[in-house]
């Protein structure tokens, strides 16, 4: 499994530090507007190509997977691109910024018998699994409370008059694409589509959410997602049931630690042995494309699609616009 990766940033970093612990995976080409950028990961991981044509990337025989790792509003051209050019892809969340994106590149990967993968830690976590387990004891839930807030050094820099990408509407940024998506990822990944959904934001007069809580309505309970990234908080998941409650720590991107208290007893569960979360993801990935199990991945992509349905629906209702909603 050899990789290409477009982007510089923390994550990319985070990406190769677990890629290196897969067994017969590798980086072998980095793809940056300025080789300079490029230059201290590519020494780092010892990887041999740093492209600054994005096509000389799509075209290099020797890469099976591109990695997707650009701000927001790129992720969709960038991974057409790389289907385009039989290379398998791997694209961080948010997965695209509409739901017609994400038709055309699931289409597309079909199409190509290509596999297609959305970069999502939550829900290849081990943690996570357990709680699939174990939730039915919880019996008949009621109240699904997820908060993932984390202050962003970029902020100060937006309330200074600059708008970095992460706070740009023209980027696909703000908080429910950047941080809050995981909450949506772990509630509807364990329960569905909701019946409804709602999203009420903080705005910047950019238009661009800081923070907001989306609610959604499911038949016989109510889950609430906070994200933020103009505040810092406890970092949590709670779910509540009539036979008790499920407490996740520091919040649905890590699933860190799980506990279930049931009346008057306490459960821990934990199974996860490292604190890459990346790397469980690419543990799976890399399991799908060894044993060509397309079946599992675009059962991962109906995934996908869910979320970026209620995504777009709470994004809509906050009215907040992108670019890519008037293509």
């Amino acid at each position: 499994m050899k990789i290409g990766t477009i982007g510089t940033g923390f994550i990319v970093d985070v990406f190769l530090s677990a890629l290196r612990e897969i067994e017969d995976a590798r980086c072998v080409a980095m793809y940056s507007r300025k080789e300079e950028t490029a230059k201290p990961l590519a020494e780092k991981y010892q990887i041999a190509n740093i492209y600054t044509d994005l096509e000389k990337l799509y075209t290099d025989p020797s890469i099976d997977f591109i990695y997707v790792a650009s701000p927001n509003s790129l992720h969709f051209e960038q991974s057409y691109q790389a289907l385009l050019n039989g290379k398998h892809v791997i694209c961080e969340k948010p997965f695209t910024s509409t739901v017609r994106e994400t038709e055309i590149l699931t289409k597309l990967a079909s199409d190509k018998g290509l596999m297609l993968f959305e970069g999502i830690t939550t829900i290849h976590l081990p943690n996570y699994q357990l709680i699939k387990k174990h939730i039915n004891q919880l019996g008949q839930l009621k109240l699904v409370q997820c908060n993932y807030s984390q202050y962003s050094s970029r902020y100060d820099a937006l309330l200074k008059g600059a708008t970095p990408n992460v706070f740009n509407p023209l980027f696909a940024g703000g908080a429910l694409a950047d941080i809050n998506i995981y909450n949506l990822h772990f509630v509807i990944n364990l329960f569905g589509i909701p019946e409804s959904v709602t999203y009420t934001a903080n705005k910047h007069p950019n238009g661009i959410d800081t923070s907001g809580i989306v609610v959604m309505q499911y038949a016989d309970f109510i889950a609430e997602c906070v994200g933020a990234k103009d505040t810092r908080s406890m970092n949590f998941v709670l779910i509540q049931g009539e036979n008790g409650y499920l407490h996740v720590e520091n919040g649905a991107n890590g699933c860190q630690k799980v506990s279930l208290y049931l009346k008057d007893k306490e459960i821990t569960l934990n199974s996860q042995t490292t604190n890459n979360l990346l790397y469980y993801e690419l543990l799976m990935f890399k399991e799908i494309f060894d044993n060509k199990a397309f079946d599992k991945c675009y059962k991962l992509l109906e995934h996908s699609y869910s979320v970026m349905s209620v995504y777009e629906k709470a994004r809509k209702s906050a009215e907040i616009i992108f670019p890519a909603d008037q293509e």
